[in-house]
């Protein structure tokens, strides 16, 4: 099977981003793990690798509609971690307003293979929103790898109120192509000074004493998305600038 079916309908969560420094991760990190405790992911490896390839149709629709702030919006990407082909997800992260909601679904390796070279025979649509429309966009709009996106994470979470803060470490863009299991893709740092994305997530609501904490943490508040930057630095990208 190429796909095994599989909708998880998330709810619609909110989500505060802050751009931090080193110093003020530090900081941060060693308030937060003391109040929260790893997601599994981090007990089972520690800090874990994240890879993903975002879609965009031939219009740029995503990255513009992220640039020109509109309310309500959708990208679709493949993700993997680890470099494990185990679990690998086609995600559709949505967004409206100042809420968020992700749909996934997971795919087989040569699913995903597949997509990548621009074939989607092999994602056949079944009762998952996830492939539906992503087929429709597909055919309708030209749906196509657009950029590879890594970086490195350290995750918290707190069931009350369904908490959960991430710190997203050295993230990265691909510059010589979209073959997401290729292990040497080159990638270029986004942030070569080793600025960290912290990431808080969470229901209706946030327990008062993180909710002070979170408040308490320097750093810049952003609403860039990982896919918009690492687009901007593969569309900017000048290889003499790294020595090629």
């Amino acid at each position: 099977m190429a796909i095994m079916r599989e909708n998880i309908a998330g709810k619609y969560r909110h989500e505060i981003k802050l751009l931090l420094t080193k110093a003020e991760y530090v900081t941060a990190r060693t308030r937060i793990s003391a109040l929260m405790k790893p997601d599994s992911h981090s007990i089972k490896n520690g800090d874990y690798f994240i890879r993903s390839l975002y879609f965009d149709d031939i219009n740029h629709s995503s990255y513009w509609d992220k640039i020109a702030g509109v309310s309500h919006r959708k990208k679709f990407r493949i993700r993997t971690y680890n470099f494990s082909e185990d679990v690998i997800k086609l995600e559709c992260k949505e967004k409206n307003g100042d809420r968020i909601r992700k749909e996934s679904v997971s795919i087989s390796s040569d699913c995903a293979r597949a997509l990548i070279a621009g074939d989607n025979s092999l994602l056949e649509p079944d009762s998952s929103f996830v492939t539906a429309e992503f087929l429709a966009l597909w055919g309708g709009k030209g749906l196509r790898p657009s950029v590879v996106v890594d970086y490195t994470r350290e995750a918290y979470v707190e069931p009350i109120g369904n908490v959960r803060i991430t710190f997203d470490k050295a993230l990265r863009a691909g510059v010589s192509g979209v073959d997401m299991f290729e292990r040497e893709l080159l990638t270029v740092p986004v942030y070569p000074n080793g600025m960290v994305i912290m990431e808080v997530k969470y229901d209706d609501f946030i327990p008062k004493h993180l909710s002070m904490l979170v408040s308490s943490v320097g750093g810049e508040k952003i609403a860039v998305s990982k896919f918009t930057t690492c687009r901007d630095v593969l569309d900017n990208f000048k290889p003499q600038a790294i020595g090629l």
